[in-house]
């Protein structure tokens, strides 16, 4: 019988713990945003499985999606150094353009960071919490979180990537005239372009973050007006 490896070991267990993080069940509060959506079906630029499949992919590849990878893998990178760390947190917090879209990654990313001390304390990541005890943004607290438990950056982004379109595409399924299917399928279309897009991003500076998605960011400020809405972004 083949003996599994330590290192096979210790990379199960990495991905278990990024399964577990990053799952609909982490008391994060993630089902209550929808990250614009809910204003794009209200308006109509998202009206069926191709319209939603086409702006989700905008969303990840030329907005909100690529930012945050690139923040989680500078906050990766800067979870030892307090001071680095927090100026990419505020970086991260000045970045949101709506208060909206603000409250949902600074709420999520401070629920994230209670959670992960509590369930999977460590000394590296007491450090972490330490430098940022306030709002958080949601990559950053993600990227140094994996980073305080010595996971590797590239497969915690790429699990990043593709929470980010499964919890859009949730919202969808509530919101949005599709179907359990045309989720599963927009999912599977876009999960290759999440391991593209994080290969691509992994080793941008800061300098290189920036969006072009000005009708979502539009959108979520009307959304706070909403007639009748479910979610909070």
């Amino acid at each position: 019988m083949a003996m599994i490896t330590t290192m096979a070991i210790t990379t199960m267990i990495e991905a278990l713990r990024l399964m577990a993080w990053l799952s609909p069940a982490y008391p994060v509060g993630g089902f209550a945003y929808s990250h614009g959506l809910e204003w794009a079906v209200e308006t109509g630029a998202v009206a069926d499985e191709a319209s939603f499949s086409e702006w989700l992919g905008d969303v990840l590849e030329r907005g909100s999606g690529r930012n945050d990878l690139i923040l989680a893998a500078h906050a990766h990178r800067a979870a030892g150094e307090g001071a680095a760390l927090t100026a990419i947190n505020d970086l991260a917090l000045a970045m949101a353009p709506s208060r909206e879209l603000h409250l949902e990654t600074s709420q999520q990313g401070r629920s994230f960071l209670d959670a992960t001390l509590v369930a999977w304390p460590c000394p590296p990541l007491d450090a972490v919490a330490a430098a940022l005890p306030g709002p958080v943004a949601l990559p950053v607290a993600v990227g140094a979180a994996a980073s305080a438990h010595g996971m590797a950056r590239g497969p915690m982004l790429a699990a990043y990537g593709l929470a980010f379109v499964q919890a859009i595409v949730s919202a969808g399924l509530r919101v949005a005239p599709i179907g359990q299917g045309a989720g599963t399928r927009i999912v599977a279309a876009l999960s290759p372009r999440v391991v593209a897009l994080t290969e691509a991003v992994e080793p941008l500076g800061l300098d290189a973050l920036g969006s072009c998605t000005l009708k979502l960011d539009l959108g979520s400020f009307r959304h706070e007006t909403q007639y009748s809405r479910i979610f909070r972004s």
